[in-house]
């Protein structure tokens, strides 16, 4: 299980989930950044090797899918770190009293 840090974070902003958004953004920008480098590293090798073809053809097998999940999945962890936390930090903060509360609460209507 994703260890997180504890203690009150710095809030930036005044509207509340922008800090969220914002952090998101950044490790968006992160992202696309080194793959943009990286894309453009392939293309400059494939071009020189005229492999522009094969490229195009290429079926991935399926250990090759689930790398790009494992991947895809340790993305999502990040880009939702401060959600996921905020998340956790509220399950670990709830209490069955106050899960009996806010149920007769929505029954009254």
């Amino acid at each position: 299980m994703r260890r997180h840090a504890r203690g009150k974070r710095p809030q930036f902003y005044e509207a509340q989930g922008l800090d969220q958004a914002m952090s998101m953004i950044m490790v968006l920008a992160s992202e696309f950044s080194a793959l943009r480098d990286r894309l453009d590293t392939v293309e400059r090798v494939a071009t020189e090797n005229g492999l522009g073809a094969a490229i195009e053809a290429y079926v991935p097998p399926q250990d090759v899918l689930e790398e790009r999940e494992t991947r895809r999945q340790a993305f999502l962890d990040r880009l939702y770190y401060l959600a996921l936390k905020d998340a956790a930090e509220a399950a670990e903060a709830d209490t069955a009293e106050r899960f009996k509360t806010t149920i007769e609460d929505i029954a009254k209507g």
